[in-house]
């Protein structure tokens, strides 16, 4: 039989069922960039797929275009926007019922929303330190929060952090940003430490620098320095992260909680 290849994904259409195949996964910030590579790749696992995005229609109905060409049936996107608790409530409730009413089962939260407002610390202005902890910290917290209180009844769940190495690292006009990537890693330990005993696993994922819409805006020079500094030499694509998570989520990852797995093609070595 001939199978048509997915150009954006690399992947094989008419795929038999993963090893997902009966969960559910809810992603934020899925529309684009890293957060879409996740959701396509755990489409292909055979997870129900819900995600959020804050802006930009026509991209997350792209990404659920990519979902079902991936073999995923069941695919909802959801504008909600991260930073509100009362979004992040509506969102989980969305994930409920699209679990009941798909017979999957809430299992996997990837949170991946995030956005950064860089400036030095001298001349960062106070609305760019809360814009980007309300959405990269408390957004996490929030989502985590309810998926936990759903999964500890379940007795069973993954969830899954996206970091970044800006926060095991630091980096320089990055304050706010490294701040909230490194409360993430705290929370993830944390939380790990809390929900182990019901068969919940909780992890972070550390990105370096990937290719993706806003690595695309750097100057050549600017980005060819930085790609300089990875031992691998090169960026990393979305896929890279993507095939971490679905690590994560699946068999492989059942006895790894608590831990940061830096993909960043050896930044932080």
């Amino acid at each position: 039989m001939e199978r048509a290849m997915n150009s954006e994904t690399g992947k094989l259409a008419g795929r038999p069922a993963g090893k997902l195949t009966g969960k559910l996964a809810l992603v934020t910030g899925g529309s684009r960039g890293i957060g879409r590579a996740i959701c396509v790749r755990l489409a292909e696992e055979g997870c129900g797929i819900v995600f959020s995005y804050r802006s930009g229609q026509e991209e997350a109905e792209k990404t659920a275009e990519l979902c079902r060409e991936a073999g995923a049936e069941n695919v909802l996107a959801v504008r909600a926007d991260v930073s509100s608790p009362e979004d992040c409530e509506m969102l989980l409730k969305e994930a409920d019922n699209a679990a009941l009413q798909n017979g999957t089962g809430f299992y996997i939260l990837v949170n991946n929303a995030g956005i950064t407002k860089d400036a030095l610390l001298i001349g960062m202005k106070n609305e760019d330190l809360d814009a980007v902890l309300d959405v990269n910290l408390k957004g996490s917290f929030y989502m985590m929060r309810g998926a936990a209180k759903r999964m500890l009844r379940k007795r069973a769940g993954r969830i899954i952090n996206i970091s970044s190495v800006a926060g095991v690292l630091g980096n320089a006009g990055q304050v706010n940003y490294a701040a909230s990537k490194a409360a993430v890693i705290g929370m993830t330990k944390s939380l790990a430490r809390e929900v182990a005993s019901r068969g919940i696993t909780v992890n972070a994922i550390a990105p370096g620098m990937i290719r993706t819409d806003m690595t695309a805006a750097l100057p050549d020079q600017a980005r060819e320095k930085l790609e300089a500094g990875i031992p691998l030499g090169r960026a990393g694509d979305p896929r890279d992260v993507a095939e971490a998570v679905a690590f994560l989520a699946g068999d492989g990852g059942a006895y790894i909680t608590g831990q940061v797995i830096c993909v960043d093609g050896g930044m932080t070595i």
